[in-house]
């Protein structure tokens, strides 16, 4: 079984929008933003005030590398690359790219882009207490599935990571996997209502423990509301065209309320 000791969530930006992009999620979060690095000084993490690091950005496109337009991949830290590669390999992912610098590029069954690193981290952020007395934190990514890829998926997420599936009762096209104690990061698992046209994306979520303030604070930030879905969540857009969620889970457990 491979032994996934942390998560860390990449937003892949374009360079038109990378800027605005890592200017609303620094304000977003509350984390500060990191010197770049990388061959074409690519790479920036947000940098919590308390605890490990677990979101980061990359512009797309640099060293001549396809631009896309906004997408989130994971980044599983294990403790042997090339052997968590192998076992994800066996289970119906793909390689996509192995790396000098030790990491291994790789796709799920549905197509889903994720990396495996060795980078050990432990220390969990708390979320972010606002000036309006309320919390919220990035804390979870939502894998996008389409319906026939559904199970298919689910089954590779949990085989890899060896985290228990639980499904939704009141909504049971949501199933998420029982992430250990420490893991900053929750994985969520969405069955379209209809087939994708595309690979399996992925988008981010936050919890709070008062939406409609901190949707406000994010429109306030330049965030625009897509939906309303009122039964938990709310959809937004922002200044890079990054879809993502503000849900009614609790800050601190992630779990519902």
């Amino acid at each position: 079984m491979t032994a996934v000791s942390w998560v860390t969530a990449f937003l892949d930006l374009p360079p038109a929008v990378h800027e605005a992009g890592t200017r609303f999620w620094a304000a977003v979060t509350g984390y500060a933003v990191s010197p770049a690095r990388g061959d074409d000084g690519e790479f920036t993490t947000l940098l919590p005030p308390v605890g490990d690091p677990y979101l980061k950005l990359q512009r797309t496109g640099a060293g001549g590398a396809e631009v896309t337009g906004p997408r989130v991949h994971l980044d599983l830290h294990v403790t042997t690359v090339p052997e968590s590669a192998a076992r994800a390999e066996l289970l119906g992912a793909e390689v996509a790219h192995r790396s000098d610098h030790g990491y291994v590029v790789l796709r799920s069954p549905g197509g889903f882009l994720f990396c495996l690193v060795h980078e050990p981290l432990a220390q969990r952020p708390w979320p972010t207490r606002w000036a309006q007395e309320h919390e919220s934190v990035v804390d979870q990514v939502c894998l996008d599935i389409s319906p026939e890829l559904y199970d298919t998926e689910c089954t590779f997420w949990s085989a890899f990571t060896g985290w228990p599936v639980r499904g939704s009762v009141r909504r049971p096209e949501f199933r998420h996997l029982v992430r250990p104690d420490g893991i900053p990061i929750r994985l969520l698992l969405q069955r379209l209502d209809e087939p994708a046209a595309g690979p399996v994306t992925g988008h981010l979520d936050l919890a709070c423990d008062d939406r409609p303030t901190e949707v406000a604070r994010h429109r306030g930030l330049g965030a625009t509301v897509v939906a309303d879905h009122g039964g938990g969540w709310t959809t937004l857009r922002d200044p890079a065209g990054t879809l993502y969620c503000i849900t009614d889970r609790d800050p601190r457990s992630g779990l519902g309320r």
